[in-house]
Parts: structure tokens; C-alpha cells; sequence
């Protein structure tokens, strides 16, 4: 009997530690995903498997921003980094409603279009700024949902600690000022901000969302234009918003921290120290993680889950010794 429990409660421990130990080599191995492809390499980049996977998803992000009314005509841009010197992103005077996969560009960090059927969007000076300024930046959309865009056109930043999801996600938002779309001076307008806000509203013009992937930087737009949607709403019904106390918000931003998202209230610039806040694998991440290790080299893909069980083991033969 007592070998028998033993057994269950090895299995258990196996059970937990396992997942843990996969989402950490799945973050290792995707720190720099395209560091495989030399110098030159651009049209291979362009043109793999994982670059055709991340094409995709811009497309499909593309057109929840159009359904969701965030872009209008052929406004809003959405880019992802594939690699130190290159990100695709979408072309110019293109609905993101009608946007397909052979639609979207390759440029480098230099803003020179190196594929792609037409222009790339004017706008991509805005994202290299952001990718310039925040290594952990994987992924920039640039948009304009209505209630969001409302604020920024007004001037106001919307009050904050209201709603659990908008201090977890996003925190206080910032407002840049005004500059001339698609021009330098109107990229920089964000630096003074970008590295503690993933969310910034821009006056007169819209909002810019930064994050690890091109589907989580989509949902903080979703919760910033929900959020200045819901405050409007309320402060129609009660004047003067309650706030969750400081006590509760703290317990917000340690969830906040532990998933490696940076915040001015936390004291500590995530993004100068992406050692110690890279982002824990979602399980949205942790799959397109190894989609794309799959697409780009699948003999390494398939060495994941030995090493994943083996790293286990040998945990476990720890844990037994010592226990």
C-alpha cells in the first residue's frame, strides 16, 4: 500500500513540475526564433513556414479590428519583429477587412521595403520606434477604436485603478502628443512613454498597443477602448468612480509582475531587465511557441519533448534525494 501512494504522489509531483519545466525550454528556444537564418537570408524569412504562420495571424487580427469597428477605410497598421533586423507588416491604402496573406510586407528595421506586391504602410516608423526602444516588443498595432480615440482626441486620460483587467493588462494609460501621421517627429512622440506603457493614446489620432505577440497586443486594444467605453458609461450614472483601494491594486500588480508586464507603479523597469520579467508562456503562446519551432526546424522541435521529460527526471531524483 505504501508503495502504491508513494507512486500516486510521484506521479502527481510529475504532473505539476512537468508543465513548468516545458513552458521554461519553450521560452528559452524562442528568445531569438530566427537566429538560424544568416545575414541575407530575407527571402528565406519571408518566405518559411513560421514567417507564413505569423502572416496569418496578422490577418486574422487585421479582420476582428475591422469587425470590431477599430479601423475604418484603409486605416490602422499591425506589424510583427521576426528577427533582430526584419518585421512584416501590412501595406498601405488596404482595408484590414479585404487584407490577405500576399498582401504584407517585409522591411527592415531601416524602413526599406524588401518584399512585398505593393507599399508598406507609412506608419511602420511608428513600430520600429517602439521595437527600437523595447526589445521585449514582438508585435505593434496602431488603430483607432472609437471610445479610446475619443479620449485621445479630448485630451483625456482615463482615470484609472476602476477595473481588475485594465490595471492587470494594460495600467495607466499615456497620451502623446500631436504630430503629423507617418512622419518621424509623430514616431518619437512615444519614446517618452513606451517603455513603461503598453498602451499609449495618441491625441488627435488614435492608440498604439505593443506586446509579445500580434493576438495579445489586438486584446489590449479590446480591453483599452472597452475600458474608456465602461468609464463613460459609468461616470453618466455616478459622477465621482469609485476606486478599488491601493491595498487591492497592489494585489494586482504582484499579478501584474509575475506575468512580466512593466508598470510605472511598480517601481521597476521590466523592460530594462527582460532577464528577470520575460513574460510566462500563456497556453496560447506556449502553442504558438512550438508551431513555430516546429515550421522552422522540426528535427529541433521534435527533441523538445525528450528534453522536457528528461529535465523532469532529473528534478524528480532531486526532489527524492533531498526529501
Amino acid at each position: 500500500m505504501s508503495e502504491l501512494i508513494e507512486a500516486t504522489l510521484h506521479e502527481s509531483d510529475r504532473a505539476k513540475i512537468l508543465p513548468i519545466v516545458r513552458r521554461a525550454v519553450l521560452e528559452c528556444a524562442i528568445q531569438h526564433p530566427h537566429s538560424a537564418h544568416p545575414v541575407g537570408g530575407a527571402e528565406e524569412l519571408f518566405h518559411s513556414p513560421s514567417a507564413q504562420a505569423i502572416k496569418e495571424e496578422i490577418v486574422r487580427t487585421g479582420r476582428k479590428l475591422w469587425q470590431r469597428q477599430y479601423v475604418d477605410g484603409n486605416g490602422g497598421n499591425i506589424s510583427v519583429r521576426v528577427s533582430e533586423e526584419y518585421v512584416i507588416c501590412t501595406p498601405t491604402l488596404l482595408s484590414k477587412g479585404d487584407l490577405q496573406v500576399g498582401d504584407l510586407a517585409l522591411v527592415d528595421m531601416q524602413n526599406r521595403q524588401v518584399f512585398g506586391p505593393g507599399p508598406h504602410t507609412s506608419e511602420i516608423l511608428l513600430h520600429l520606434e517602439v521595437y527600437k526602444a523595447v526589445p521585449q516588443a514582438k508585435a505593434v498595432i496602431h488603430c483607432h477604436p472609437p471610445y479610446a480615440t475619443a479620449h485621445a482626441i479630448a485630451g483625456v486620460v482615463p482615470q484609472g485603478n476602476l477595473v481588475p483587467e485594465q490595471e492587470v493588462f494594460v495600467g495607466p494609460v499615456a497620451l502623446s502628443p500631436y504630430e503629423t501621421p507617418g512622419t518621424v517627429a509623430f514616431a518619437r512622440t512615444i519614446l517618452p512613454f513606451v517603455k513603461d506603457h503598453n498602451t499609449i493614446l495618441l491625441a488627435n489620432h488614435g492608440v498604439v498597443c505593443w506586446a509579445d505577440t500580434v493576438t495579445h497586443a489586438e486584446w489590449y486594444v479590446e480591453i483599452v477602448d472597452t475600458y474608456c467605453k465602461t468609464i463613460l458609461i459609468a461616470s453618466q450614472l455616478q459622477p465621482i468612480l469609485r476606486e478599488i483601494p491601493p491595498g487591492k491594486i497592489a494585489d494586482l500588480l504582484a499579478i501584474k509582475k509575475g506575468l512580466g508586464l512593466s508598470d510605472p507603479r511598480l517601481g521597476v523597469n521590466l523592460v530594462a531587465e527582460p532577464e528577470k520579467s520575460a513574460a510566462r508562456l500563456d497556453r496560447h503562446a506556449e502553442e504558438s511557441a512550438y508551431a513555430r519551432l516546429a515550421a522552422d526546424d522540426g528535427q529541433n522541435a521534435a527533441k523538445i519533448d525528450p528534453l522536457v521529460n528528461l529535465l523532469v527526471d532529473q528534478v524528480m531524483e532531486f526532489l527524492r534525494k533531498n526529501n
